[in-house]
């Protein structure tokens, strides 16, 4: 009976009752969305960097080279000579050095030449078909199969850059021969290959249509570099194309050579000694996890003294991006809190004016026996209805926001949040607030209710 009178008395004035809930159903909505948000970017972004002490590649911002090699989510920093990054690749400190070579991608999702340890640092397994051991031969991330409706045996095209609408490679085909299971990590939306396989797409992309002529496989040289700039390597650049066929006039032999780092057979041509100076292979960057953990703390100054790398310590880089994000979170929080608080005195209000409208009607309830104590019930349920229902409708809209913020960025940078998550401890004590709040704005008028004097009340009616 309580409940029910309680319900009916909060709509005695419905816009009073709808401010409040409005108020308290944002507050609620806000630090929801704010704490989903927290916790799945942090242990995202935690989780990723696990068995990663250490990231080499260009010069440039290193929180930037973090974000471009670890996350994929930014711009690389540049190229880095594969053969200088061999020489720290096998120093007696690393466990593990897992090269990264960028350059194309396939309707938005990036195409990354590397090695089978990248899987295993993610923890993945091969849930459908097998490795990649040939060059273009693919593995991709389980959410690009389920988007893309992509299966084993199907054959696509890159397209040069980071951009869909780059120039496409059609000079050789992309052949998927494994499917990764699914991790929640970035892995998921990476189509992986060869490190060789980047080398010699882009090689054939710098010779011309020349080279086609030669056989199945155009003939490419050693300027296989990683470019992430764009369309202006087109394959119709006459430089090379006359290099190309200078190179063939003088009879070069092509030598297969085993690549000392992959452990299997890479397409890489030997031009002969006067061509020592051209630039060497280039890779993106590389993940280190050292045995010795020295490592973490000398690399960087004696990368940037002796070679034109550098250095980025992944934890202290995501730390610091953790500290900039959680200050804008926090200012969110505050401003969240506030409006909480606005909704608090906004219940006050409404249930003290109610309480002087309809004293009579209370005064009636003690008359026909009800007690004191069911009076400060009463007015007490009113309010903590009001702040179940409100946080009940924060918690939904929060979710929903998520839902919207998830789409976005899961199309613009691969990252998805899931609103099913529920945050018991966090949640809880938002949920605690929440009802506190509900308590605190009807200590007053239920204190009143219970003081009524029945008698003055009914002689002034």
């Amino acid at each position: 009976m309580i409940a029910k009178l309680a319900w009916k008395n909060l709509w005695f004035k419905p816009l009073n009752t709808v401010l409040s809930l409005v108020l308290l159903t944002a507050s609620v909505a806000i630090i929801s969305l704010l704490i989903l948000l927290q916790e799945q970017f942090e242990k995202q972004f935690s989780s990723n960097i696990d068995g990663v002490d250490l990231v080499l590649g260009a010069q440039g911002s290193p929180l930037q080279l973090i974000l471009s090699s670890v996350y994929h989510v930014d711009a690389p920093t540049g190229n880095i000579d594969y053969k200088e990054a061999e020489v720290w690749m096998k120093h007696p400190f690393v466990e593990t050095a897992i090269p990264l070579a960028f350059g194309d991608n396939y309707r938005g999702f990036k195409i990354v030449g590397t090695t089978p340890d990248y899987i295993k640092k993610y923890t993945a397994t091969i849930a459908d078909g097998k490795v990649f051991e040939k060059n273009f031969e693919v593995v991709i991330g389980s959410e690009i199969a389920k988007k893309l409706s992509i299966k084993l045996g199907d054959k696509f095209f890159g397209t040069h850059g980071d951009a869909e609408e780059g120039h496409l490679h059609e000079e050789y085909a992309y052949v998927v021969v494994g499917i990764a299971s699914p991790t929640g990590k970035v892995i998921d939306n990476l189509i992986l290959c060869t490190v060789e396989s980047v080398w010699e797409m882009h090689s054939g992309h710098d010779h011309g249509g020349e080279a086609h002529s030669e056989g199945e496989n155009p003939p490419h040289g050693e300027e296989g570099h990683i470019h992430v700039e764009g369309d202006e390597h087109d394959h119709e650049e006459h430089v090379h194309d006359e290099n190309c066929n200078h190179d063939h006039e003088e009879g070069h032999d092509h030598e297969v050579s085993e690549n000392p780092a992959h452990g299997e057979e890479g397409h890489v041509h030997e031009e002969g000694d006067e061509h020592d100076h051209d630039e060497a292979k280039e890779i993106t960057a590389v993940l280190v996890k050292f045995k010795n953990k020295m490592g973490i703390i000398s690399w960087p100054r004696m990368i940037a003294q002796n070679t034109k790398m550098q250095a980025a310590l992944p934890a202290i880089e995501i730390n610091r991006l953790f500290s900039l994000f959680g200050i804008g979170l926090q200012a969110l929080q505050y401003l969240a809190y506030g409006i909480m608080l606005i909704s608090g005195i906004s219940i006050f209000i409404a249930l003290y004016n109610r309480l002087k409208e309809r004293k009579y009607e209370f005064a009636l309830l003690r008359v026909s026996g009800a007690s004191r104590i069911q009076m400060l019930g009463l007015v007490l349920f009113e309010s903590l209805l009001l702040c179940l229902v409100g946080f009940i409708f924060g918690t939904l809209f929060g979710r929903f926001a998520l839902v919207m913020i998830s789409s976005t960025t899961d199309e613009q940078f691969k990252m998805a949040f899931n609103p099913m998550t529920i945050i018991w401890e966090k949640e809880g004590i938002l949920f605690l607030v929440t009802i506190f709040v509900g308590i605190l704005a009807a200590v007053i008028p239920a204190v009143k209710a219970y003081r009524l004097n029945i008698s003055k009340t009914l002689a002034n009616a």
